[in-house]
């Protein structure tokens, strides 16, 4: 029962830290990605569809992104929809057949900025890891009649473990996607 109860925690906050991690990958770094793109949301003939879905992104050098559509009667609305991201200044062109997105060099002001939305998601990130923990230790709890109080200490220490080691891993990916963004 007890494995039971540790396997759905160890499941759900694996998934947290796997959830920030992608949140990372679509925060601007001096280089280009497609993950920037990656929650682009385009409103395609009245539904708001996600980008990957409408077209294929590729690098096509450090500061630039390609953009092909699967539809090209979608262009209008993709460059739309990317000119109007905030967070990444580029101004999209198209030549007809693909949409061109060069991103700007960014100033040390920016990047400062980018630190601190990082920091935020990362934080998010803890606290979803720790309510995964208050919850199982909940159902520890509901536990104790069945399975005796020195069990449920004990569980409860490897819980306290496990989550040490979840936020721990939030720390590792928020420590090198900073180095990645104050990296000129």
């Amino acid at each position: 029962m007890i494995n039971e109860v540790f396997a759905d925690a160890k499941e759900r906050m694996n998934k947290a830290v796997e959830a920030a991690k992608e949140s990372f990958a679509t925060v601007r770094t001096g280089r280009a990605n497609p993950a920037l793109l990656q929650n682009v949301t385009v409103d395609y003939y009245g539904t708001p569809t996600p980008l990957p879905q409408l077209a294929s992104v590729t690098n096509q050098d450090a500061r630039s992104l390609l953009i092909t559509p699967y539809d090209k009667g979608a262009m209008k609305e993709i460059e739309q929809a990317i000119r109007d991201m905030h967070n990444l200044g580029a101004n999209p062109s198209n030549d007809g057949n693909v949409i061109r997105v060069t991103l700007p060099e960014l100033t040390e002001e920016r990047r400062k900025e980018f630190v601190k939305i990082v920091k935020n998601r990362a934080e998010d990130a803890r606290v979803a890891v720790r309510n995964v923990r208050r919850s199982t230790k909940d159902e520890l709890d509901a536990l104790k009649s069945e399975v005796g109080e020195d069990e449920i200490t004990r569980a409860e220490k490897e819980l306290e473990a496990l989550t040490k080691q979840f936020v721990d891993q939030v720390d590792d990916a928020l420590k090198r996607k900073e180095t990645e963004l104050l990296e000129v």
